[in-house]
């Protein structure tokens, strides 16, 4: 884009993603593959059962690109998105999911339970904006996660790609989703990558489950961590309140001095 400015920037999604935009994105093969590749990876990310059909949610579904990979690996889906324009492109390619004309930050009505795991692709950083007057990021980001939260099976995840704008922003949105109820956090593929680095909100629906591993990253490696977990980010929390982070030098001794007090 000439101006050089985010998309998010220039207009609400519904408007910026109007009948020229919604097809020019849709026949522009570099576009195609990019969506492609990213969603084959968030579908690895989710690790549904293997050759079990699955009923998923594709959140800001577009024109029904993401869509399709589901439709290829066998499962059955429902896409969301806010630009009608984008949807009747979708249902001209007669995608085989179900479409549906929505603004995520105001939550979903959906029964609980009825997916098995959820999908977004580049949307998530919309609702990081205030478009309207009305609109409150903090609260539309809490809806929309509360909301999805509800919608997904115990066990499941949902998996975001998303470009977020800065570190406050990957900041916000993750305090929402955990403040929802969710576990999890980010996975960064080739993190030290300038133009393959890729980032991926994971989050569970209950459960123990580990964390995935970025591609391009070897455990103990020394740069930019291919994942963080809401563990860190409990842990940066109590370091905010003054409390040292547990096995730190400063609560190790902490820890020996509590013991002389003690008299062990």
């Amino acid at each position: 884009m000439a101006s050089g400015k985010r998309p998010e920037h220039l207009a609400p999604p519904e408007i910026f993603y109007n009948e020229n935009e919604a097809r020019k994105y849709t026949s522009n093969t570099r576009m195609i593959e990019i969506q492609l590749k990213m969603t084959e990876r968030a579908v690895e990310l989710i690790a549904l059962p293997e050759d079990t059909p699955c009923m998923i949610l594709d959140l800001g579904c577009g024109s029904g690109l993401s869509g399709e990979t589901l439709t290829e690996q066998g499962h059955i889906w429902v896409g969301v998105d806010i630009s009608k324009d984008m949807l009747d492109v979708a249902q001209e390619r007669e995608v085989e999911g179900d479409l549906l004309l929505g603004d995520i930050g105001q939550g979903m009505s959906f029964r609980p339970g009825t997916f098995d795991g959820a999908i977004s692709i580049s949307a998530l950083q919309w609702l990081c904006n205030a478009d309207k007057k009305s609109h409150n990021p903090v609260k539309r980001l809490y809806t929309f996660f509360s909301t999805l939260y509800s919608s997904l099976s115990r066990g499941s995840r949902a998996v975001f790609q998303f470009y977020p704008e800065n570190g406050e922003q990957v900041e916000l949105i993750t305090q929402q989703a955990m403040k929802a109820g969710f576990t999890g956090g980010l996975v960064i593929d080739y993190p030290n990558s300038t133009k393959a680095k890729k980032m991926f909100l994971v989050l569970f629906v209950g459960g123990q489950q580990q964390l995935p591993r970025g591609l391009g990253t070897v455990p103990g490696e020394r740069g930019v961590p291919g994942q963080v977990s809401n563990t860190n980010a409990r842990q940066r929390s109590k370091a905010a309140r003054g409390k040292p982070l547990k096995k730190s030098r400063d609560w190790i001794l902490e820890k020996k001095e509590r013991r002389r007090k003690q008299g062990k």
